[in-house]
């Protein structure tokens, strides 16, 4: 059976994430519609803004307004041929992943096609899923929904992406990897082909069962972050033998092609929405088919050892109610999403220790992140050189920025990094 190509598709999550993936296929050519449940971002796309903040998204919704529309109903999917679905999926206490949200924006979609009778509709899973859930939860949900079987009345796709927040657009464009599990070969076949046409280069497309690909997606995560708390477990480590120049030596060790350079950069503990619990999860996995993680467990112990550590060494310098600068609560430059960020975590645990905290950043702020409404703000850190009330300044997130930052010569200064 030769299945047409896909050229007309629907977005189902118009996040970070679902934004960047309706607009970057409009603007290569694909007729798009996003839906959504929150008006605002429904109406900011059908106006021609971005419904979040990340770079590059204004102008390429601009680029792709021909081609993009935004919906609340899922009725104006039904036109469409392919539909991705990325909603989130909050992790749950015993580090699984929920199905929820998964399953409250496809269930009405199944709906509007089975009342069509619109079949053969293929449906592209984006948000990342606990190993095994698409086959014993979701599938099961959509086979009840449209009343028909996995390969014969809809099929279906693991699709998830590997992408940077600060980088969305480029990450979409310019993959690596492509990660297909596919229900069968001509619904894997259809979404390979549409992004031999989406991509602007040419990635390893990596076409698998679906089991395979959502262990292979937390797995690639969970081999970054191990990489991160080596580097980290042996930054401390080399912290306490004089002499030693943690950058020469990760410079050393990365010139090895077996171990190459990525990741291998002095910093901070690793935060955001996927590292931690994309690495938690692979645990969880483990742990639910009776087998041991024990990497993946000290690559997390090795993370909190790393916040802990770098607030112990503060709090060696400053005493309660001295003033710290914290530079940096991003998990990362190019984004405001402070989720478990070694910045947040070291304010937080200063203020609680007494310390009078003054913190900045260059894209977080109490307006788009409120965690951060409980500290003091500093305007400008150009200042810093005329403060002589700041015992101590921590730079946490690698802002390029805070590299040519002078400060007065009474404040110590900590900094992990290679500006």
């Amino acid at each position: 059976m030769n299945a047409p190509s896909l050229t007309h598709v629907s977005v189902f999550g118009l996040g970070k994430l679902g934004a960047c993936i309706a607009a970057s296929l409009a603007k290569r050519g694909f007729a798009v519609v996003g839906v959504d449940i929150d008006p605002a971002k429904v109406e900011a796309i059908n106006r021609g803004l971005p419904p979040v903040d990340e770079p590059l998204l204004a102008e390429t919704i601009v680029s792709g307004r021909n081609h993009l529309r935004a919906s609340l109903d899922p009725h104006d999917a039904l036109n469409t041929q392919a539909t991705f679905f990325i909603p989130p999926s909050p992790s749950l206490p015993d580090g699984s992943f929920s199905n929820e949200f998964l399953l409250k924006a496809m269930q009405p979609l199944a709906r509007v096609l089975r009342e069509a009778n619109k079949r053969d509709h293929l449906f592209v899973i984006s948000s990342t899923t606990t190993p095994g859930a698409i086959d014993s939860v979701l599938i099961p949900m959509l086979e009840r929904e449209t009343g028909w079987k996995l390969n014969e009345g809809f099929r279906l796709c693991y699709n998830p992406e590997f992408i940077a927040l600060g980088n969305v657009v480029r990450g979409l464009l310019e993959p690596d990897l492509v990660l297909i599990g596919e229900s069968d070969r001509i619904g894997g076949q259809l979404l390979e082909d549409l992004y031999r046409r989406y991509n602007t280069n040419q990635p390893r497309i990596a076409r698998m069962s679906i089991a395979s690909a959502e262990l292979t997606k937390i797995s690639v995560n969970s081999f970054i972050t191990m990489k991160i708390s080596f580097t980290n477990q042996l930054r401390m480590i080399a912290e306490r033998i004089p002499g030693a120049d943690i950058h020469d030596i990760l410079d050393a060790i990365g010139a090895d092609s077996r171990i190459g350079g990525k990741y291998l950069k002095s910093g901070t503990s690793f935060g955001g929405p996927c590292f931690p619990r994309d690495n938690r999860l692979v645990a969880y996995t483990a742990r639910r088919i009776g087998v041991a993680a024990p990497l993946a467990e000290a690559t997390d112990s090795v993370n909190e050892l790393t916040k802990n550590a770098l607030f112990e060494q503060v709090q060696f310098i400053a005493q309660p109610g001295d003033t710290v600068v914290v530079l940096g609560l991003s998990y990362k430059p190019d984004t405001y999403i402070t989720e478990e960020s070694a910045g947040l975590h070291l304010a937080q645990s200063l203020a609680r220790a007494g310390c009078r905290v003054l913190v900045h950043d260059y894209c977080a702020h109490p307006e788009n992140s409120p965690s951060l409404h409980q500290f003091e703000f500093l305007g400008d850190p150009a200042k810093l050189a005329s403060r002589g009330d700041i015992r101590v300044a921590v730079i946490c997130t690698p802002w390029r920025q805070y590299g040519t930052l002078h400060f007065h010569p009474s404040t110590r200064i900590i900094s992990p990094w290679k500006f």
